[in-house]
């Protein structure tokens, strides 16, 4: 089998085990403790790639196979940091491991079959980590964000201006100059 760089590897597949990333713009590193996914057999979406009938697709449909597959994700989560596809069937996630044809490539996990029927999203590069929605938010003061992160929140949706009464009243923020300073107010947390 040929080799090819650790570089190489990453630009194509995504950090693997000992691989370190930063975090955005951030002091913070995580590091890859571990890979699902078995080298030389990854599935991949695009033109030549392995997520194709007879690689790392089946070629028949059957009640194993997924309806999504996200492929090569850095997880990050109460278990730790680690690389693998996520399976998902019937809008829920069936499985996180190494998905493919199991008829062909070694390592693939029962619950992640990648059949005819089966979409998938390339996470390459990319940090998946759970997290909750709050679609009600009084944007009142900057520190609700952190506050919102140390309690799984991830993504906060709603309005305001400050401490100001349309906010405690509302979930909107009025304005074009308005939008724009909540905007910049905000952007040490994007």
């Amino acid at each position: 089998m040929k080799k090819i760089s650790r570089k190489e590897y990453v630009s194509m597949y995504g950090p693997t085990t000992g691989d370190k990333v930063r975090l955005g713009d951030t002091d913070l590193i995580l590091e890859v403790e571990h890979d699902y996914t078995t080298y030389g057999e990854e599935i991949k979406f695009g033109g030549g790639k392995t997520i194709r009938d007879g690689m790392g697709q089946t070629n028949s449909p059957s009640s194993h196979e997924l309806d999504l597959v996200i492929t090569n994700a850095l997880i990050v989560d109460y278990t730790g940091i680690y690389k693998a596809d996520i399976g998902i069937k019937n809008g829920k996630i069936h499985g996180i491991g190494k998905a493919g044809n199991k008829d062909l490539q070694d390592g693939v996990c029962n619950r992640l079959c990648v059949g005819p029927a089966t979409e998938a999203l390339a996470a390459e590069g990319l940090i998946v980590t759970a997290g909750g929605i709050d679609t009600h938010i009084h944007f009142i003061s900057p520190q609700q964000i952190p506050t919102a992160f140390a309690s799984g929140i991830t993504t906060m949706i709603g309005g305001g201006t400050g401490p100001a009464d349309g906010t405690n009243a509302t979930t909107i923020t009025p304005g074009r100059w308005n939008l724009k300073e909540m905007l910049r107010a905000s952007e040490e947390y994007a």
